[in-house]
């Protein structure tokens, strides 16, 4: 098992180091970024379990001194929350933009709006305000702007360009995306290997796969993927947003007061194959 485990890590890993490497991360930091993060989860599992977080338990736990738990147990992560929080915000605006009546057309189309609208008729101001909690308006406008999802014509009006929020002129929101999403795929596949053999527990984690495809095949199939993917996405983003509170506060509200987060990820990947051998399994991975 501790054999099978340390090709897993290694698996994970070259493809991060590969990114962290291009951007000049050193070892060092990564070293010590990996040493607070198994501070961090040390100090979160004693903790469910009902246990004393003192820095000597944690320190057995890790493998490290207690003066390095010490000292980490102090380090904020909260530059990389601040990533995570613009991108959300940003997400918001975007999906309210698309299906808030306030902000559509005769069509059910998101309109162009006014930087400043009024009760009657709401701009840009009022859907900042309204889906992005306290961020000020024109950092939003500027936001969507960089990333070429908006567009402000000449009249002033604010027009969508985009069905989603993905950032493009920003390298750090994109790195906040990675920080986020992976995390995620990693908790999802953590979480099934927690349960498994109780099915209606766990979560919907697949893939779909073919590895002797030639290059012309692969460009098609990969506009087929955009497109299928992003329909269900926002098929999917419509249904969660008639449930989610931000949007019904008052009734879901009353019925049920817990709160959770829940959604689905779907990525494309795609890569060259070498002369190694092929096994007769490794021609499909399907769903």
């Amino acid at each position: 098992m501790k054999r099978m485990l340390h090709h897993v890590i290694l698996q994970i890993l070259q493809p991060l180091v590969r990114m962290l490497l291009r951007r000049g991360v050193s070892f060092d930091e990564f070293s010590r970024l990996a040493r607070k993060v198994y501070v961090d989860a040390a100090e979160a599992a004693l903790y469910k379990a009902g246990e004393k977080t003192t820095t000597s338990r944690i320190a057995i736990a890790t493998g490290l001194t207690r003066k390095e738990v010490a000292q980490l147990r102090q380090l904020s992560d909260s530059d990389q929350l601040l990533g995570e929080m613009r991108y959300n915000r940003g997400v918001r605006v975007i999906s309210g933009w698309r299906r808030d009546a306030d902000f559509l057309d005769e069509n059910g189309m998101p309109r162009s709006l006014p930087i400043q609208g009024d009760d009657a008729r709401p701009g840009f101001e009022q859907l900042v305000s309204r889906y992005s909690g306290d961020m000020p308006c024109r950092a939003m406008l500027n936001e969507l702007l960089q990333n070429g999802l908006v567009d402000q014509q000449a009249d002033g009006l604010v027009a969508l360009l985009s069905n989603a929020y993905i950032p493009q002129a920003r390298e750090e929101e994109q790195l906040a995306i990675l920080g986020t999403d992976v995390r995620l795929l990693l908790e999802s596949i953590s979480h099934n290997l927690d349960v498994a053999g109780t099915l209606p527990e766990r979560r919907f984690q697949r893939k779909v796969c073919y590895d002797n495809l030639p290059p012309a095949v692969v460009s098609t199939f990969r506009e087929l993927a955009n497109s299928e993917c992003m329909d269900l996405l926002l098929r999917l983003n419509t249904w969660l947003a008639t449930h989610d509170r931000d949007s019904n506060p008052a009734p879901l509200q009353v019925i049920e007061p817990g709160r959770l987060r829940a959604g689905v990820g779907i990525y494309y990947f795609e890569e060259p194959v070498g002369s190694q051998t092929r096994r007769p399994e490794d021609g499909a991975d399907n769903v």
